[in-house]
């Protein structure tokens, strides 16, 4: 029994540095391009270099952590290209969740979407960035959850992590990566159960969002 203690021991030990690297990425704390150095992890979570090269794998595997070879783990830094190449994704997936969402969607649901916006107002009038950062972000997942549809879901999460590095890496001073108005227009439209128009306004939306950054040309 003892190996197996020592097992669960070091995943859970993994699953906290994997849980510590992941939020501070998307939470913008650590920066694209940041340097991950394995000897001051393991000093700064208490673990071996084992733990900590388990968990940057793991980072690795959903594209938020480059492992370069003699060179280390750094915070991944998306190109322009593969930045647009997931607003194209983004697209495509979220126009077909709204569409679901539209005819599947329940008065208890509206609710809890119009909470989640008066949440976001909040933020915004209080100029809190980072709670305005992870409420918009959690808008998107929110109608992706309601779908129903668990791989769309899924392929949703994983472009939303991409998102949230290259929201740090080429949002423009001052601008938001949501607007706000945006999102209320799409839940009084998926409230009228208006799939056609939600799907034009959710592309309409992620195209405002694409042209807010300031990508090289």
């Amino acid at each position: 029994m003892k190996p197996q203690r020592s097992a669960d021991t070091a995943e859970s030990l993994d699953q906290t540095v994997y849980d510590a690297l992941f939020n501070g990425i998307m939470h913008g704390r650590l920066k694209p391009g940041a340097r991950l150095q394995e000897a001051a992890l393991c000093a700064q979570f208490g673990v071996s270099r084992t733990v900590v090269r388990q968990a940057l794998r793991r980072l690795s595997e959903v594209q938020i952590v480059d492992i370069v070879a003699n060179k280390g783990a750094a915070v991944a830094t998306p190109s322009p290209k593969e930045t647009r190449d997931v607003f194209a994704a983004r697209r495509a997936i979220e126009g077909a969740i709204v569409r679901e969402v539209a005819r599947r969607i329940e008065h208890g649901d509206i609710e809890r979407l119009k909470q989640r916006l008066r949440a976001e107002h909040e933020a915004l009038h209080y100029q809190d960035h980072p709670r305005w950062v992870a409420l918009a972000g959690g808008f998107h997942l929110a109608l992706a959850e309601l779908s129903g549809n668990q791989v769309l879901q899924r392929m949703l999460t994983e472009l939303m992590t991409r998102c949230s590095l290259i929201v740090a890496l080429y949002e423009a001073p001052g601008e938001a990566s949501c607007e706000h108005d945006e999102h209320t227009h799409l839940v009084e439209l998926l409230s009228l159960r208006d799939a056609d128009r939600a799907a034009e306004e959710m592309n309409k939306h992620l195209l405002a969002l694409e042209a807010r950054l300031q990508l090289p040309a």
